[in-house]
């Protein structure tokens, strides 16, 4: 039988991403992600919310993009898989974990006026394009830094 484990969301960041390195120099990019669900209940008619909170890793080139272009608050299309993590604390508890690594990204908005950006410094900021080999590539000449709007990141 096959296998298959992928995962797409779109949402909301709901901290600041935190970037560090391993021993091997390869960047490695925490963040966590909200995605708000709205749906109407049909024996009250009332309307219901309901937000999912994801935790979520980037690595690489990825990983120091998000960390570059995004804060709490922006909105982020993110495709990856599902990772699975066991552990024991101090006190002897077991615990675990389902978190996403994501493998693909893409902008939501470019926020060029950078109007209600939460957390940031970095109003306006547009994340350079990405090429296939993880490369930021210079603009030509006359077109404003950044990419398109909904530019994509490869993995």
């Amino acid at each position: 039988m096959a296998n298959f484990n992928r995962v797409i969301l779109a949402g909301n960041l709901t901290r600041d991403p935190e970037l560090s390195y391993t021993p091997a120099n390869t960047a490695v990019c925490k963040f966590g992600l909200a995605i708000n669900r709205q749906w109407t209940d049909k024996q009250s008619n009332e309307r219901r919310h309901e937000t999912t909170f994801v935790d979520l890793t980037a690595f690489g080139r990825q990983g120091e993009v998000i960390n570059q272009y995004l804060r709490k608050g922006r909105p982020i299309l993110i495709e990856g898989r599902l990772q699975f993590s066991q552990w024991t604390t101090t006190d002897g508890q077991k615990r675990s974990k389902l978190a996403v690594v994501a493998e693909r990204f893409q902008f939501i908005d470019s926020r060029q006026d950078g109007g209600g950006e939460a957390g940031g410094s970095g109003a306006g900021e547009q994340a350079p394009p990405v090429s296939e080999a993880g490369q930021a590539s210079p603009p030509a000449p006359g077109e404003p830094p950044g990419p398109p709007p909904n530019a994509e990141v490869p993995f």
